[in-house]
């Protein structure tokens, strides 16, 4: 399972069939090389995803949390990512963040983010989720009926079944404080005033199960 990179002031579209980049001309189109020569790759985790992708077919996920009711144009690197894995012949998965936008994530914020109501997040998660398939579905029939089918799921569904006393017993307790203090979102926020609380110094940890969950 490989993770793409993460929010519609403007239309969205997928990747014109026409734009494609020297390494998509071949017969053996990699992804990752695709992406490299479109300057979409910041870095990588494994320098071994490039001949994997070249090898095998793969799942791909991008996460989309509901802070909105809408998408806005900081999520199109994260859609054209996930419409060139599909066009390469992987599976594209949407993860809309039912729970984690129920935490919110700290990374890049001063403060934390304000509390929603469960029906505003019921309420964006139906249009992020629209959105989703509508451009994603669009991306499926440019590319023709050969490539896998997006999935868009809700990380709601595997953790609003799960109580706090088992997700400290299944996920907390394979987690090391050390190394979630490190984290440059957290640090940075322990060092200012305001801190962070134990709400968003969690999300990384659902961040991770969400891994474990769709590699399962």
């Amino acid at each position: 399972m490989a993770s793409a990179a993460t929010e519609q002031a403007a239309p969205l579209s997928a990747p014109a069939a026409s734009a494609a980049p020297e390494a998509a001309r071949g017969a053996t189109a990699n992804v990752v090389q695709i992406l490299r020569e479109r300057g979409l790759v910041q870095e990588v985790t494994s320098e071994d995803l490039e001949s994997l992708a070249a090898q095998t077919s793969l799942s791909v996920y991008c996460g989309f949390d509901p802070t909105a009711d809408s998408l806005h144009l900081g999520n199109l690197l994260g859609i054209i990512v996930l419409a060139w894995f599909q066009r390469c012949g992987h599976t594209p998965v949407a993860l809309v963040g039912g729970a984690t936008g129920r935490v919110g994530d700290p990374s890049g914020r001063s403060s934390e983010r304000p509390v929603l109501s469960e029906e505003a997040i019921e309420r964006n998660v139906a249009g992020i989720r629209g959105i989703l398939t509508s451009i994603l579905e669009r991306s499926t029939a440019t590319a023709g009926a050969t490539v896998p089918r997006v999935k868009v799921l809700n990380n709601l569904e595997w953790f609003g079944p799960m109580s706090f006393l088992g997700f400290l017993r299944d996920v907390g307790k394979y987690a090391r404080v050390g190394t979630m203090m490190a984290k440059d979102s957290v640090r940075t926020r322990m060092e200012s005033e305001q801190g962070i609380s134990f709400t968003e110094f969690t999300y990384q940890l659902l961040q991770g199960y969400d891994f474990v969950h769709l590699c399962r």
